[in-house]
């Protein structure tokens, strides 16, 4: 019998047909390889785009702004009877001749001795609302600290508000620069702040500015169109509905009053949208609303809002006096186009026009933010500070580490050397093995209901937290740990047992040493799984707003993943930047967390 095969008609030999399998079976592993490969690098792209948003977010976080002013520490509000300037008080004593002392009024002296124009209630509140609420508190800690200072001048930089600190960032209120083209005049009061004011510019200067708004508007009004169109379709479907009937006389009332709905809607965006039609085409002066972007003209270290534009010509209003009233050369001024509306913004044209000033002086620059590493929690994105919710992390890290190693090593040393196998250890091991795969927000219950309301233990501290996250890690430790010992070979065991030692002896003192690395590389796993986890303990009242730094492990403290939780539902713009920095810090402590379990498991590990 003749061994071949018939492809197709066609006789193959026995060597044609294992070369075509291998060919087949080599294709098949390279496609294999490939979407390995594939599999690899598309897991990479995900876990580096994470990486990127984070640090694209947060890096801000790491500076804040500061404005410079020089504060005067007036000795009659301070010390008028000079018991501080005698000294001889210890810190409690000076804390509690301080706590009347209104250092508020201090901070905004100084900062209204940089705009003395400012005038009114109304604009002194704008102004001071520049300066962060804990800039009275730089001050009490400089007066506390050193006493010298009452009397005299000092430069402080004191902390900007948060919508102050996301401007300077660029996350708020993006900033468009236009030369200025042409001489530029000024008509009117130029001292009195909120001033009207009338600006001429010569060859049409103000024309491309006059373009770029009327674009808005027709590009306002496209977008109005198309919502019109949408709505549009949507009221033509429901009349076909109606027209073909069928429909029970609960959906024709609902389609009815829809349709109305949908009617009114398009007769009010076609009134919107012929208004903004004529507003862009008309000839008159173009008025600039609070829903219409903010063009700012910086003239000689002042500026001044427009308020209706025509080509040649503005009317205006005054925001910072400039210095000199002569007329301004072409190249010599600017325009700066805030392209959100001022409606939308939560600092004015004022505001800015502040700010804006105050940075043209270099006064107001921006720092590496040390206060977000010493501080505690705040609801005050700029005063805000991870130093409490790391304090409490490493408490309770440090209690889980004291409790669920012993115990873990103790369970796995007895599981694996001395335990018999029978029917209630094989039920322990799966039931270790079953614990290791329970979500951990089922620990947060159990330690809810056995710890804090049946044993009383206080809610909300590193104890607590610590019992409840030693429940969720043992699983993992003992598993490790019994692999470690595993790993030991039965000659050490053997070898010890030869020469006399006692089999407790041979467990402590040979295989428990040797085993010992591989079991701090799954205790340091297990740490990093825990200090990752929040469920847990949003269960047992680590959520609370706590400001104070811990100080021990039973007062009331937080950790890092739940601080995290708090500032991302935080309303606050300043919080999304210190919620993505919060969690580089907790990256950077995972990461080095499992370079050290990688690194002691090169260096201690065997090889038998």
């Amino acid at each position: 019998m003749t061994n071949t095969a018939t492809t197709g008609g066609a006789r193959r030999s026995p060597q044609a047909i294992v070369e075509a399998s291998l060919k087949r079976r080599y294709a098949a592993e390279r496609r294999f390889r490939l979407l390995g490969a594939g599999a690899v690098a598309l897991g990479l792209g995900f876990v580096l785009i994470l990486f990127i948003s984070i640090v694209s977010k947060g890096y801000t976080a790491f500076f804040q702004s500061y404005i410079e002013l020089p504060v005067t520490f007036d000795a009659e509000l301070i010390d008028p009877q000079g018991v501080l300037r005698e000294g001889g008080l210890d810190e409690t004593e000076i804390a509690q001749q301080l706590r009347s002392v209104n250092f508020l009024k201090l901070a905004r002296d100084a900062l209204r001795a940089e705009f003395p124009a400012v005038s009114g209630r109304t604009q002194r509140r704008e102004l001071d609302a520049l300066l962060s609420p804990g800039a009275p508190l730089q001050l009490r800690r400089m007066v506390t600290s050193d006493a010298a200072v009452i009397g005299t001048e000092q430069s402080v930089r004191l902390l900007a508000d948060d919508d102050v600190d996301m401007f300077m960032k660029g996350r708020a209120t993006p900033i468009s620069r236009l030369d200025g083209a042409g001489v530029l005049t000024l008509e009117g009061d130029l001292e009195k702040i909120g001033g009207e004011l009338v600006v001429r510019v010569t060859d049409d200067g103000l024309l491309p500015l006059l373009e770029r708004a009327r674009a808005r508007l027709h590009d306002q009004a496209d977008r109005l169109e198309r919502q019109q169109a949408g709505l549009q379709r949507s009221r033509d479907a429901q009349t076909a509905r109606l027209e073909q009937g069928g429909l029970g006389a609960e959906q024709t009332a609902e389609a009815e009053r829809e349709a109305a709905r949908n009617a009114r809607d398009i007769a009010r965006l076609e009134t919107k949208i012929q208004a903004l039609r004529a507003e862009a085409e008309g000839s008159d002066a173009l008025l600039l609303g609070a829903d219409a972007p903010s063009f700012l003209l910086r003239i000689k270290d002042g500026l001044i809002k427009l308020l209706a534009l025509e080509a040649s010509a503005a009317r205006a209003e005054l925001l910072v006096p400039p210095v000199s009233t002569a007329p301004a050369e072409a190249g010599t001024w600017e325009t700066l186009e805030l392209s959100i509306p001022e409606g939308a913004r939560r600092l004015t044209d004022q505001q800015l026009a502040w700010v804006l000033r105050l940075q043209h002086e270099g006064l107001l620059s921006k720092r590496f933010n040390v206060p977000f590493f010493t501080n505690g929690t705040s609801r005050e994105p700029e005063l805000a500070g991870i130093a409490g919710a790391v304090l409490g992390s490493f408490y309770t890290l440090l209690l889980t580490l004291l409790f669920s190693f012993p115990i873990a090593v103790g369970a796995a040393l007895y599981l694996e050397e001395f335990a018999p196998k029978n029917r209630i250890t094989d039920l322990i091991e799966v039931n270790i093995n079953n614990l290791a795969a329970v979500p951990s927000i089922v620990f947060g219950l159990l330690g809810l209901a056995v710890f804090i309301n049946f044993f009383g233990v206080p809610r909300s501290t590193p104890l607590v937290a610590a019992m409840v996250l030693t429940l969720m890690t043992l699983p993992t430790i003992i598993i490790a740990s019994r692999a470690a010992l595993k790993s030991v070979p039965p000659s050490i065991r053997e070898a010890a047992l030869g020469v006399g030692a006692s089999p407790l002896q041979t467990r402590l003192h040979h295989v428990l040493p040797l085993a010992l690395p591989g079991m701090m590389t799954g205790t340091i796993i297990g740490m990093a799984q825990a200090l990752g986890e929040s469920a847990p303990l949003l269960m047992i009242g680590m959520i609370a707003f706590i400001v104070d730094i811990p100080q021990g492990f039973t007062d009331p403290a937080t950790v890092l993943p739940v601080q995290i939780f708090l500032w991302a539902d935080s309303p606050e713009r300043g919080f999304v930047e210190r919620t993505s920095a919060a969690i580089m810090v907790l990256l950077a402590f995972l990461i080095v967390m499992n370079l050290t379990a990688v690194l002691l498991r090169r260096r201690f590990e065997r090889r038998w």
